[in-house]
């Protein structure tokens, strides 16, 4: 016999008694829990210089930053010279053995080249080797000691740097550690990664492998994120939980990045079969790789929790037996208050098939105790659809809208001041949702709408098992929890407190797993990319449905016969009650959804207000010079997407589908140009050692010779006057690649170039061997030094207008051709 259906008020998972009561303490509750969350996010007070000599003390180490920041100095620079002889003598004056690696390295794993040809570069890494008392491996702490051209590097990578020389100090002041620890500050990091990939492939300490802590920094403030693992990390995430005393990474991250094209030192480990975990801060983005970079923007808190989970790594990996660190498996892992969460990976798929099998569950017994028909589970499916579509297109074009009134925030990775920017796209999601609930809840009734936001949590969590398995979690726990909550709703008494207690605690597991996603994405992705975080901020607001319903009316009005359907459809004062009821209900409903609105709008209006760029803050500009030595004409170059107005007083007149075309070292892309005074610039130099033909293949010995003091020299073959089948490069063989073509070489006529970083004043030597096309064989030399204010007509910057993060903002290039 089937159960009659249930009155339009009793269509929700819970009908407490005292409603405003329990919605109060139940949000309450839910805060309490995000405000926890947040709390297990933020970053530890900095200990003094003169905290105990075994623990990490920001302000010792901030002395190093101060001096390693002190200018810019990238690889090859004397200011880069001077930071290297500062890390010698620190290393060395901790009785620690010390050496410098000068070498010429290949750029790690060749990632992108020089037109298909090699990236080079010759590198000085500091390496220094406190040995173990009886090891099973050894421990690298890595960081890079160079910074770009364009800023000092006070967080990137001085932070790193000045971490590895307080935990150096802090482990040598105590007792040995059973593992070697070895310390690796690398050079050439931003130029190509080349450091690292020297130390990885050729230093004897790197021979056997071991485990890497590699320390960065994108930003300049927030938690420092372990955001990156080697393959089968279950025994590393582990020791991470067990010695990082602040815990914060996900398994979602780790999935993430293996995805982008990003990369760090860490990449050229990973790629010679190292082990390890790759950690870095990353809010304040806005001054990343620009002159703002000093240390006086670092949040020195931030610095000691580099600090902290550094040192504290450096003992766990120092006392574990580091032959057993390769388990089988991926582990899925998040932070929680006091820890970490982690489990097998293998559970993912059982859990995603946990969660769908508990979503129907709650589905039968909602139709089944006549809370809603198939029909409107069904309805309810599809309609929560609409906010997971909705908010993250709309917070797109919330972005784009403010961006059109600040076009500098396009070259920007995040605005200076984004918590303002952040939180409006918060309410902007949930101005979506609650809308959205307030006007489907009327019809197709709360329980179909908490059961319909759970299928897609549960759908998404099936997705990201089969696409993204480090990222399951972040659907499939909520939805499980949702789904088993709900079913104890439904079997205890629905007026009673055990069904509000059941969907709070199902909606703290959705706080406790979502939140710090969507706070740790903002300055992930960046503003630009907003509307993700918008995404996972409403499937949180999908995963608590059955608490927000709290905040409204009973689905149908008050209890009584209105409620139930005991009424008269001829008494007229009934129908005038009944429609004065729905009344009030719908505009006591569209309240949450009326102050989220009114929040975004003043969240985004503040963050226009307070985020204006200035001496301070100033709005980014990227330009370059270009001098063809062939012709003795000038260009301006910007690689801004809509050039601003200081911009165009020098590129912007003329837009240039293809660089390459004369400067091929510079890129390939489309840029703005405009013309330039030609400046009284020498050019670079080739010069043949030998040159000998055999078997109808040529091979010329040369020189590439800059003539004045540049951060790189390139060289190009002419695709259309040889092909290139072997080349060296000071003595190392490099790859060639595939070769353009006769009739590639028509189109696009530079093939097989080299790019060399850090050139010594002597130059580089150079061996092609070609197969001749014509008979001389053309090549395009061109060397790179940075600083344009010397140049003939450079306008200064004005104040409020700044550099962008750029490897070539600010470059000067001259560039030759020579036949032979």
């Amino acid at each position: 016999m089937g159960v009659p259906p249930a009155s339009a008020a009793d269509r929700a998972l819970t009908r407490p008694r005292r409603r405003p009561l329990a919605a109060l303490a139940a949000l309450s509750a839910l805060g309490a829990v995000g405000a926890v969350m947040l709390v297990t996010l933020a970053t530890p007070t900095p200990r003094p210089a003169d905290a105990p000599a075994d623990e990490f003390s920001a302000g010792r180490a901030y002395r190093t930053v101060q001096t390693v920041a002190a200018r810019p100095h990238p690889a090859g620079s004397a200011a880069n010279d001077q930071v290297r002889e500062h890390l010698v003598g620190a290393l060395r004056g901790l009785g620690l053995q010390t050496e410098v690696q000068d070498t010429v390295a290949p750029e790690a794993g060749q990632l992108s080249g020089a037109a298909g040809g090699a990236t080079v570069a010759r590198v000085r890494n500091v390496v220094a080797r406190l040995p173990g008392t009886a090891s099973t491996g050894r421990v690298f702490l890595v960081a890079h000691y160079d910074s770009v051209q364009t800023g000092p590097g006070g967080n990137d990578d001085a932070a790193g740097t000045s971490t590895v020389l307080e935990v150096a100090r802090a482990l040598t002041a105590g007792p040995r550690p059973r593992n070697d620890v070895v310390f690796v500050l690398t050079d050439a990091e931003e130029a190509c990664l080349c450091g690292a990939a020297a130390f990885a492939a050729s230093h004897p300490l790197a021979a056997d492998g071991g485990v890497v802590l590699n320390l960065e920094a994108r930003g300049s403030t927030g938690p420092v994120i372990m955001f990156e693992t080697s393959r089968n990390n279950a025994e590393l995430v582990a020791a991470f939980g067990r010695g990082a005393p602040h815990p914060v990474g996900t398994s979602f991250a780790v999935e993430i990045y293996r995805a982008l094209p990003n990369d760090t030192d860490f990449t050229a480990f990973l790629d010679h079969d190292f082990v390890g975990l790759n950690s870095a801060y990353i809010d304040g983005g806005a001054i990343y790789h620009t002159p703002l970079d000093t240390p006086a923007a670092m949040d020195r808190g931030s610095l000691q929790m580099h600090g902290d989970n550094a040192l504290g790594l450096a003992r766990e990996f120092g006392r574990a037996d580091l032959t057993a660190l390769r388990a089988g498996h991926d582990a899925t892992y998040f932070p929680v208050p006091g820890g970490l969460v982690r489990y097998p990976g293998w559970l993912t798929w059982p859990l995603a098939a946990l969660a769908v099998l508990g979503v129907l569950a709650l589905g039968w017994l909602v139709r089944h105790t006549g809370r809603a028909g198939t029909g409107r589970l069904f309805a309810g499916f599809g309609l929560a659809l609409v906010p997971i579509v909705a908010a993250p297109v709309a917070a797109q074009l919330l972005w784009a809208g403010i961006t059109a009134l600040r076009p500098g925030y396009a070259e920007l990775l995040d605005p200076y001041r984004p918590v303002w920017y952040r939180l409006a796209v918060v309410a902007l999601a949930a101005t979506i949702l609650l809308a959205w609930y307030a006007l489907a809840r009327r019809w197709a009734g709360p329980a179909a709408l908490a059961v319909g936001g759970l299928g897609w949590l549960a759908l998404l969590g099936v997705v990201l098992a089969a696409l993204v398995p480090g990222g399951a979690y972040l659907a499939t726990l909520p939805a499980l929890a949702g789904a088993l909550a709900g079913l104890v709703a439904l079997r205890t008494r629905i007026d009673g407190p055990w069904p509000v207690v059941a969907v709070t605690l199902a909606g703290a597991v959705a706080v406790v797993i979502l939140l710090p996603t969507v706070v740790l994405l903002f300055p992930a992705l960046g503003m630009a990319m907003g509307g993700v975080a918008a995404l996972f901020a409403v499937l949180l607001g999908l995963a608590a449905l059955p608490v927000l319903d709290l905040l409204h009316p009973l689905a149908a009005g008050p209890r009584g016969p209105a409620a139930s359907g005991e009424h008269d459809p001829h008494d007229p004062a009934a129908s005038g009650e009944r429609g004065q009821v729905a009344v009030r209900a719908r505009r006591l409903g569209s309240l949450p959804a009326v102050a989220a609105a009114l929040a975004a709008t003043v969240f985004a209006g503040v963050g226009l207000a307070v985020d204006r760029f200035d001496a301070a803050h100033p709005v980014p500009t990227h330009l370059m010079y270009a001098l063809d030595a062939d012709t003795n004409e000038g260009q301006w170059i910007t690689r801004e997407e809509e050039p601003q107005p200081w911009t165009k007083e020098h590129a912007g007149s003329h837009f240039t589908e293809y660089l390459g075309a004369a400067f091929p070292g510079l890129g390939r892309e489309s840029v703005f140009t405009g013309v330039a005074p030609a400046a009284n610039l020498p050019a670079p130099t080739v010069q043949v050692l030998a040159d000998t033909t055999t078997g109808g293949l040529r091979t010329l010995r040369l020189r590439l010779l800059p003539q004045r003091t540049v951060r790189l020299a390139t060289l190009h073959v002419d695709a259309t006057t040889a092909e290139v089948t072997r080349a060296e490069v000071a003595g190392r063989e490099v790859p060639v690649g595939r070769q353009l073509t006769v009739e590639e070489a028509s189109l696009d006529r530079w093939g097989f170039g080299i790019v060399f970083h850090a050139p010594p004043p002597e130059g580089v030597e150079i061996t092609l061997t070609v197969r001749p096309r014509a008979a001389k064989v053309a090549l395009r030399a061109m060397d790179a030094s940075d600083g344009l204010t010397a140049l003939p007509g450079f306008r200064e910057r004005p104040a409020g207008v700044g550099v962008v993060g750029s490897h070539t903002s600010e470059m000067l290039a001259v560039a030759r051709t020579y036949p032979f």
